[in-house]
């Protein structure tokens, strides 16, 4: 997952202190104007070096998959990660870059630095080659001091990044939707042999559920997502929205459980105009939204693509060749059974 290596992001204290005194170490180990050049270029060197660090650690916004795009913005937005600028207040993403930006400005005015008390301390006697090293010194700890908010709002955004389920945009993917307890999760569970994960996002109330099944040597994600498509959009809020939004990105098909029966408690009516919603929702990416009888055992008082019962066990295994002919991904080779 590409936010799961993310480093710690230091603090500006922590940075300067960690710079100052490896300074003063290598300082000692020589004299003169000698001691306070590599004093400077031991400092200087530690505090830009951390700082580039920072920021060549994250991917490029620009280029990252759509999906994780959307749904990074949600997650920080969600988060609190905001920022002031000129113009006004930015969040998320957008906040984000703009921070690194600042740490990479930073970076570089330092090497500056460096540089410019370099030449200087080339022409100085020890004495005044002591003010310019002291003065290269404040300057630095100025910068730092100036991006303070940064680096705390680069380290937020770490730390609410780093904790994302591993769910990979290059594999294809099938997302299960539905209000709940239409058997969502049972089905997850039994086409995956229960190998699934269960992670969370800031904005959902239960853990999103990732399984994994294998079919003609193809691995495909398969994904609940509690909380984003299980209720009507005009109960969604802003980031939920956007997190649906980021699954329009990821998914190659959708599976929309219905339970005629009633037993989820939810009328048949509501749940089909749920699905008719997601459907238009999905159909702008050309995404399939397969309709699902399950509890079949029970009722198929519904017209559906497919009708299974999880907890009999009957057309699990069908409606998986279905959905995985609605993604149509790889090579076109002759459907076998789902390995066991």
């Amino acid at each position: 997952m590409i936010f799961e290596t993310l480093p710690t992001t230091p603090r500006a204290e922590e940075l300067l202190d960690k710079a100052f005194s490896r300074a003063a170490r290598s300082g000692r180990s020589k004299s003169g104007l000698e001691a306070q050049e590599s004093m400077l270029v031991t400092a200087s060197n530690i505090v830009s070096d951390n700082l580039e660090n920072v920021v060549t650690s994250w991917p490029d916004f620009g280029t990252v998959d759509p999906f994780y795009r959307e749904l990074a913005d949600a997650v920080l937005r969600q988060s609190g990660v905001s920022r002031e600028t000129p113009d006004g207040e930015t969040a998320g993403v957008d906040a984000l870059r703009g921070s690194l930006s600042e740490v990479t400005w930073a970076s570089r005015q330092i090497r500056e630095i460096r540089s410019e008390y370099q030449t200087k301390l080339r022409n100085a006697d020890l004495d005044t080659g002591r003010k310019h090293r002291k003065q290269a010194f404040a300057r630095i700890a100025d910068i730092l001091d100036e991006i303070e908010d940064d680096l705390l709002l680069v380290g937020t955004a770490r730390d609410a990044l780093r904790e994302l389920p591993d769910i990979r945009p290059d594999e294809p993917a099938i997302v299960v939707a539905g209000y709940p307890n239409v058997g969502k999760s049972s089905f997850v569970n039994r086409v995956t042999r229960a190998s699934n994960e269960i992670a969370s996002y800031p904005f959902t109330t239960k853990g999103v559920q990732i399984g994994h099944f294998e079919w003609d040597r193809i691995r495909y994600q398969i994904i609940d997502t509690p909380g984003l498509l299980d209720r009507p959009e005009d109960e969604r809020n802003d980031i939920e929205r956007q997190a649906v939004s980021a699954l329009e990105h990821l998914a190659d098909a959708v599976l929309f459980l219905v339970d005629p029966s009633g037993d989820c408690g939810y009328p048949l009516d509501s749940q089909l105009e749920l699905r008719d919603a997601v459907r238009d929702r999905f159909a702008t990416r050309g995404v399939p939204v397969l309709t699902v009888c399950n509890k079949a055992d029970r009722s198929r008082d519904v017209e559906a693509d497919a009708y299974m019962s999880v907890t009999a066990d009957e057309g699990v295994d069908d409606l998986l060749e279905l959905a995985i002919e609605a993604v149509d991904y790889g090579p076109d080779i002759p459907p076998s059974r789902l390995d066991g």
